[in-house]
């Protein structure tokens, strides 16, 4: 379907269900297909290698990336492991050093002892990914905006070193949603989703998704999906296909609250530091602008005090919700050091700057007016 983002949204993998003409895809909740003789079927044998609602949202969401190909999961990291699940003992990835806590912990204490190597580089320094890729890697893992330092990598620069020197490059679109970015459009192979987020967008289901183009990658997962079996059951796909057809609306929303609380933040007292790639002084605010529609709607932000200063603000807040995740329609907020990353070594989060006065908010769709008020009401206790 050739159409605008807002239109593909909508009506891309979502045709009426031909026996009744049901506008919303049904919920085929169903384990397996009766045949019509030994091998004589209609293409769906089994729910775990092919169900039509996981299908709908695997064409959906295709559709939205600019991909040929969807693979649904049961999760973000359901997705991350199949990816990890297609290297071989010996091979080598490159990764940024700031990502997801679960991306680093299926990294460092789950693929390193099965024989797979890691190295961790400044998110955002192009050097340093050239100068990590050996022979044997295979795989450049990008998440940008990253999780939680909002650093942006440029896709289409590391695309190029990764390509000359014979490896993949994955990017991990989960903050910035394909309403704000495109990688596969910047040379990326794969692209990789929590769809627990932003495209599901309500906080009621847990899922991933994996998109690519390339016909040999598109293979080798889709055997490790069927094969390994970490698939989404048909509610979670009709949930996030609901999801999915508001999320520009929502994304714009998102960014419009994120930019206001941004404002704010900047001229507070009691606010050390703010990270954002829409602030001017953001060391990687000309790739934002040349690779993303708008900054999004994740903000971190140092308060000055550290740790106690963090527990007072994040205690008692009626509009925000402490909680971990993103992406809802409702403003979460969250200490990645206790909460996201405590996965990372204390040593490793610090290097990073994740120290303890550092806050993430994910910026909902309530008035702007509540969240400015909430949050200024908990600057103030800290």
């Amino acid at each position: 379907m050739s159409a605008h983002f807002e239109t593909l949204a909508i009506h891309a993998g979502n045709d009426p269900e031909p026996t009744t003409g049901a506008v919303s895809v049904p919920i085929f909740q169903t384990s397996t297909y009766a045949q019509r003789g030994p091998g004589d079927h209609t293409g769906f044998e089994y729910s775990r290698t092919r169900n039509p609602t996981r299908d709908a949202l695997e064409q959906n969401l295709a559709a939205l990336e600019g991909a040929k190909y969807g693979l649904c999961f049961s999760s973000g990291c359901g997705a991350t492991d199949a990816i990890m699940h297609a290297l071989s003992s010996g091979d080598h990835v490159v990764s940024g050093d700031d990502v997801y806590g679960g991306t680093f912990r299926i990294f460092d204490k789950v693929y390193r002892r099965h024989g797979l190597d890691f190295t961790f580089v400044p998110a955002a320094d192009i050097e340093a990914y050239k100068k990590a890729i050996r022979p044997n890697t295979k795989l450049v893992w990008l998440e940008t905006p990253t999780n939680p330092m909002l650093s942006i990598v440029d896709i289409a620069q590391v695309v190029e070193l990764a390509h000359k020197a014979g490896a993949a490059v994955v990017v991990d679109n989960t903050f910035a949603t394909p309403y704000l970015q495109r990688p596969l459009s910047l040379g990326a192979d794969i692209v990789v989703h929590s769809v627990t987020k932003y495209l599901g967008g309500h906080s009621d289901v847990v899922g991933g998704a994996i998109l690519t183009s390339d016909d040999e990658w598109k293979q080798r997962l889709a055997f490790l999906q069927n094969a390994v079996g970490a698939v989404p059951g048909p509610m979670d796909c009709f949930l996030t296909l609901r999801g999915t057809k508001t999320l520009a609306v929502r994304m714009d929303r998102h960014a419009d609250n994120a930019e206001a609380i941004v404002e704010m933040l900047i001229r507070h007292p009691k606010v050390s530091k703010v990270y954002y790639p829409g602030l001017e002084s953001h060391p990687n605010y000309a790739v934002a602008k040349k690779q993303m529609k708008r900054p999004g709607g994740m903000i971190s932000f140092v308060i000055k005090g550290g740790l106690e200063a963090s527990r007072r603000l994040l205690s008692g807040m009626k509009v925000f919700t402490l909680a971990e995740s993103l992406g809802g329609v409702e403003s979460l907020i969250e200490h990645p050091a206790i909460m996201t990353h405590a996965s990372i070594p204390k040593e490793l989060r610090e290097a990073r700057g994740i120290d303890d006065g550092l806050v993430r908010i994910s910026a909902g769709i309530e008035h702007v007016d509540d969240l400015k008020g909430d949050l200024l009401a908990a600057l103030d206790r800290a």
